[in-house]
């Protein structure tokens, strides 16, 4: 089933010039970018996007972090997408994290590992909602689509 995941390169993966290594892994395996912007995330949206986590004692630290530097928000669209951006970007604690994964290649430690990914199709419709209007998600046919699914 063709999806739609929201993922976020954070400001340790903008600042590390990691975006580029990061998008190529979502490309190689066939998902396709139909979304895409820089964004300095400010606290009013860091606050909703990371709700959930009101309540835990690394909340302010989480948004404190979020809103101090430029990410890479994204819309990537693929077969069973959400699943497997979650198996791409790897374990959400590093030191957890196959090596070949994102997190388990180039993170060290939980508050600064790279990437935030969608969990279900309930948070990625709710977390494309917040970043993205229905005008900059755009519909295109990629080229390998043939060889990529039967």
């Amino acid at each position: 089933m063709i999806e739609k995941s929201f993922v976020m390169m954070k400001p340790d993966a903008v600042a590390r010039r990691l975006m580029g290594k990061v998008l190529t892994r979502f490309e190689e395996k066939g998902l396709k970018i139909v979304a895409m912007k820089l964004i300095h995330i400010n606290e009013d949206l860091a606050k909703t996007h990371y709700g959930e986590h009101s309540d835990k004692p690394f909340f302010n630290d989480l948004v404190s972090y979020i809103i101090s530097s430029p990410s890479l928000a994204m819309v990537i669209e693929g077969d069973d997408a959400i699943s497997l951006i979650r198996k791409i970007v790897g374990a959400t604690n590093p030191k957890e994290a196959d090596l070949g994964t994102i997190r388990g290649d180039y993170a060290m430690d939980m508050g600064r590992n790279i990437i935030h990914a969608s969990d279900a199709p309930e948070s990625a419709k709710r977390e494309i909602n917040l970043f993205f209007n229905e005008e900059e998600i755009c519909d295109y046919e990629i080229t390998d689509n043939i060889w990529l699914y039967e």
